[in-house]
């Protein structure tokens, strides 16, 4: 909802403040799935959320054989 309103905001910032308040949760959360979706999408750096799954199941792995 974010990406497909943007272009009728000022900026990414103001997109989010408009929809949070609309959809009932703060920026920052609203932010965060953002940010999220922008790295399954690889637009921004750092670990997808398949990534972060399997790293979970890693160390759960790690723990359980310790």
């Amino acid at each position: 909802m974010v990406f497909e309103h943007e272009g009728e905001h000022a900026s990414q910032g103001a997109a989010i403040s408009s929809i949070a308040a609309k959809i009932g949760c703060t920026p920052e959360t609203l932010r965060g799935w953002v940010r999220q979706a922008e790295r399954d999408q690889r637009k921004r750096p750092g670990p997808t959320t398949d990534e972060q799954e399997r790293i979970k199941a890693l160390e759960r792995e790690v723990r359980e054989l310790s």
